[in-house]
């Protein structure tokens, strides 16, 4: 923080924050909103949000909270649901210091907080090929690495070098991608890392091919998706093909939930497996129709659907059964 920001009053847990030697450079805020930093639009307050200066800022400050303090990075906030009772502890959110591109080699050089998009985008300019995916994943590029996020043929495990994290307990470090163990949108991160900068191959190609490549995926995109809405990106997993061979969204239009409402929220008409807040949800409404969905689908296939959008913090108790 400047010298002249003011520290915030700091939740017990933080005070050691406000000392010569751990104070942070970037920016504390005490009961942050996040629900407009969300693609749905909902949700509480960090307890306390840091958005961090530079990876050694965020390194210093993770060595000098005790390990018990709970601690949260937040990307992009595409494919999140928080929970309107707000978060607990320190959320961490990338920003200004963590969206350098850089050319290195047949490759890039991208910290964690750029969107998806702009680094296809940056890529087509280098006349580099191969990370056109990446134009129709919405969010950060931190948030790929941590859920090999894929589409279109491609995904993060393909792509990706090695990615920096810093560390719980505060050391930066750089892991080769073979280390990730990365699975259908899984990579094995050190608990609670953050990822702080990652190495994307790829290779040279015609900028004009590439750039129609990017086009035919945003147009693919816009066809069947509801991009332009409030929603979190696919609600749930494709199952695993010993578990049924049809993809989420056809088991969810199969039990009759196209379509279907909680609330504000609703399940789209134009691809069911992507809920939406039609403009008056709560994160409440949301996870319910969620939950609502995995039941139908359950009775109707016995599958049962797992969650790809996250949901964190703590809900609001309302006299109805809360849904976890």
């Amino acid at each position: 923080m400047s010298d002249t920001t003011p520290m915030p009053t700091l939740p017990r847990w933080a005070e050691v924050l406000d000392t010569e030697a751990c104070r942070p450079r970037g920016r504390l805020t005490a009961q942050a909103p996040l629900g407009a930093r969300t693609w749905f639009r909902v949700g509480g307050a960090a307890e306390l949000l840091f958005q961090p200066a530079s990876a050694e800022d965020l390194a210093r400050v993770l060595r000098c909270l005790p390990l018990e303090a709970p601690v949260l990075a937040l990307g992009a906030c595409s494919n999140v649901i928080v929970r309107d009772g707000g978060i607990d502890g320190l959320v961490i959110r990338l920003a200004r210091g963590f969206s350098t591109i850089t050319r290195d080699g047949d490759g890039l050089i991208v910290g964690a907080a750029c969107l998806d998009v702009t680094v296809a985008e940056h890529a087509a300019q280098a006349g580099l090929g191969g990370l056109e995916f990446l134009a129709g994943i919405p969010g950060s590029i931190g948030g790929a690495v941590a859920m090999n996020a894929g589409a279109y043929g491609s995904d993060m495990a393909t792509v990706l070098d090695w990615v920096e994290v810093v560390t719980r307990d505060g050391r930066l470090l750089r892991l080769p991608a073979a280390s990730l163990d990365f699975s259908y949108r899984h990579a094995s991160l050190p608990a609670h890392a953050v990822v702080v900068r990652t190495r994307l191959n790829a290779q040279e190609a015609p900028p004009a091919a590439i750039r129609q490549r990017i086009e035919d995926i945003r147009a693919a995109r816009e066809a069947s998706q509801p991009v332009r809405a409030r929603t979190g990106g696919s609600t749930f997993r494709n199952p695993a093909p010993d578990e049924s061979e049809r993809k989420a969204w056809e088991l969810i239009d199969a039990a009759g939930c196209r379509g279907l409402k909680v609330g504000g929220a609703m399940m789209s008409e134009k691809h069911c497996n992507f809920m939406l807040n039609t403009g008056n949800a709560t994160a409440g409404d949301l996870e319910r129709l969620g939950e609502t969905v995995r039941q139908r689908v359950h009775d109707h296939t016995a599958v049962l659907l797992r969650w790809e959008i996250r949901r964190i913090g703590r809900p609001v108790v309302t006299g109805r059964k809360e849904d976890v």
